[in-house]
């Protein structure tokens, strides 16, 4: 089991005073590495439920994503909620208590900014690149910020941590409407259902197709096979484009 969930934590996005864009940018990256996505969770900053949604990520995927929570304020739980859903203690470490001196140069350090050195009893930390603060990693849970900038620096170093399965796809977009599809792809998927078919419709009028049709698999041969098998099966004054 090696799929990934992805857990956006923070009610700054639930209640719309931030608009999430690691969500995004982590189904992105995922699957530009090649590794499944099989889950993506916004919850707010409440341990109760942030516990209760990384239970349930863990029981099906082998890693897990966190974004947001990970400060010194008040409302930066995810730590803690991460620490009881592992069953373990929250401590410091000493290696962050050290980062974070460094960071505040010649000035002191306020008490607060102390607890961004907590960690569940085992975690270990993750150098990322020349950037200040490593990833904060437990039990295939990566603690990641909530900030844009420094969630995508974090990410690149927790994706060589996730094994790679690369997909093949391919695309056709077809000038049929799905209710004329359905039949080709339904004998299709039955004789094929290890491969992965989506079908897209689109109504804006100047696309120039009216479904964009999706074949995926881990195995090249299976998909160029359904592939043909769709371009058997429809009309080929149908098939605008192949990409």
């Amino acid at each position: 089991m090696n799929a990934t969930a992805g857990l956006i934590i923070g009610n700054e996005v639930l209640s719309a005073k931030v608009t999430d864009l690691n969500g995004p940018h982590l189904i992105a990256r995922l699957r530009e590495h090649g590794a499944k996505l099989l889950s993506l969770q916004v919850v707010p900053d409440d341990v109760d439920a942030i516990v209760e949604a990384l239970t349930l990520a863990r029981r099906r995927a082998r890693f897990v994503i966190t974004s947001g929570g990970v400060g010194p304020t008040h409302d930066d739980v995810t730590v803690r909620a991460v620490a009881l859903a592992l069953g373990r203690r929250v401590v410091r470490l000493p290696e962050m208590v050290e980062l974070l001196r460094r960071a505040h140069e010649d000035k002191p350090l306020p008490d607060a900014a102390l607890r961004m050195a907590d960690a569940p009893e085992g975690s270990e930390l993750i150098a990322v690149g020349d950037t200040r603060f490593p990833v904060l990693a437990c039990a295939g849970v990566f603690m990641l910020p909530g900030v844009p900038q420094y969630f995508r620096a974090q990410l690149e170093a927790v994706l060589p941590r996730i094994p790679a399965q690369p997909v093949t796809l391919k695309v056709l977009y077809v000038a049929l409407g799905e209710p004329e599809l359905a039949k080709v792809l339904d004998a299709i998927a039955l004789s094929m259902p290890h491969v992965a078919i989506g079908s897209y419709p689109v109504f804006e009028r100047d696309a120039g197709y009216r479904v964009k049709l999706t074949v995926e698999h881990r195995d090249a041969h299976a998909v160029e096979a359904v592939l043909d098998a769709l371009k058997a099966s429809l009309p080929a004054s149908s098939i605008v484009r192949e990409g």
